[in-house]
């Protein structure tokens, strides 16, 4: 295969045994398990060994073909996870292989892992997670910024992720579809009392319009740009990050923000009595970021500055408070745009269904409007018990 075509099952196993990873008469198993929205991915394994293919599409799978993106997306995925692995390698699959005209990438299985979201569903408690996303976010952002890269380093890294329509994706689903009405939005009809009062909403469309335009603007660190619990594999003792096709250089909180606001929903789905390793997971991953950033910039800042520990409160909180907006945000678009979270849709009773997503609205306009925060990760806590009363929807 040597132009582009999108892979069969069939197809992906002979690509995997022209690139050596079988032999021509293993008896190789191929199954395509993609559930993403925009590409196609084949775990391949023969009983003792396997391998996932990756391949981008030239559109978004979840809306067709009537939505074309370029297939360089591919190559930045493929250059974010050989670049993440430089400062975390135990927290991102190994890359094999990657041609950039088939816009396929070969990496390691995981398959021995869960995905994070469906096991936190599920009940799973992954008691190193935060532990570990604490870590992987502290230095992959610290590493690619201003602070750990001389600054004409950080400029030839930026020209290596330039991307424009995954960012595209993001300005629009994240930061501007949600808060008006546009045809991309999904959401039950008797939620439109609560989302009506958000549209009408001038300082949470204020607050939204300054996040985008941080988002825009701010190139502070090569972000994963995706980062929540469904682009997490998980155990109770191993952490991967996977699918970082939406990297580029942005606001260091914004992959914090995702991630947040991704175990708050997850939260928001759960019963009382469960919720507490929600919150440990959030409260211990800002611990571990900040612990690590400060270590990294206390004896590894490249930055002249970093040698003033004065700068070092004032730059944690613009994180913290950027990464509690994002979360709003998030939160927001993930409960009626137009890619929601299982974690919500998968509610079974509509009553509580509504009454969770109902819920999860209020929160995230609470954390949008949030200002000047100290960084306190209670925060997240406090605003979560304040609008879980709230009702504006009958159920």
């Amino acid at each position: 295969m040597t132009t582009y075509k999108p892979l069969t099952e069939e197809a992906a196993i002979q690509l995997a045994t022209q690139l050596g990873y079988f032999t021509e008469d293993a008896a190789v198993i191929c199954e395509e398990i993609g559930d993403g929205n925009l590409n196609l991915v084949f775990h391949i394994e023969d009983g003792k060994k396997g391998i996932i293919i990756k391949q981008a599409l030239p559109y978004a799978k979840v809306v067709g073909e009537s939505w074309p993106l370029s297939l360089k997306r591919a190559t930045i995925e493929s250059n974010a996870l050989r670049t993440f692995a430089k400062y975390v390698p135990d927290f991102v699959p190994k890359v094999y292989y990657h041609n950039e005209e088939l816009a396929v990438t070969v990496m390691e299985d995981l398959s021995r892992l869960m995905i994070a979201r469906k096991g936190l569903i599920e009940g799973e408690e992954y008691p190193l997670l935060s532990e570990h996303i604490g870590t992987y976010t502290a230095k992959t952002l610290f590493y690619t910024s201003d602070f750990g890269l001389q600054a004409f380093e950080k400029r030839e890294l930026d020209g290596q992720f330039v991307n424009p329509d995954l960012c595209k994706i993001t300005e629009d689903l994240v930061f501007t579809d949600p808060f008006a009405d546009y045809e991309t939005n999904d959401f039950e009809p008797e939620l439109q009392p609560v989302i009506h009062s958000l549209w009408k909403d001038k300082s949470l469309k204020l607050q939204a319009a300054r996040l985008k335009y941080k988002f825009l603007t701010r190139k502070e660190a090569l972000i994963h740009g995706d980062l929540h619990t469904g682009s997490i594999f998980a155990s109770e003792t191993e952490t991967k990050v996977i699918d970082p096709e939406f990297a580029t250089f942005g606001p260091i909180g914004f992959d914090l923000g995702q991630f947040f606001a991704n175990l708050l929903l997850n939260a928001v789905s759960r019963t009382e009595e469960k919720r507490e390793s929600i919150f440990y997971h959030i409260e211990n991953t800002w611990k571990v970021f900040e612990e690590t950033f400060t270590q990294l910039w206390e004896e590894e800042g490249v930055e002249v500055y970093t040698k003033t520990k004065e700068w070092l409160p004032s730059v944690l909180q613009h994180i913290f408070e950027d990464a509690v907006g994002f979360a709003g945000c998030e939160i927001v678009r993930r409960t009626i745009g137009l890619a929601h979270v299982a974690d919500l849709d998968s509610i079974e009773n509509k009553e509580d269904r509504l009454r969770a997503k109902t819920h999860a609205l209020h929160l995230g306009k609470a954390l949008l409007v949030q200002e000047n925060t100290s960084v306190n990760t209670g925060l997240f806590r406090y605003l979560f018990e304040r609008t879980l009363q709230r009702k504006e929807v009958q159920v």
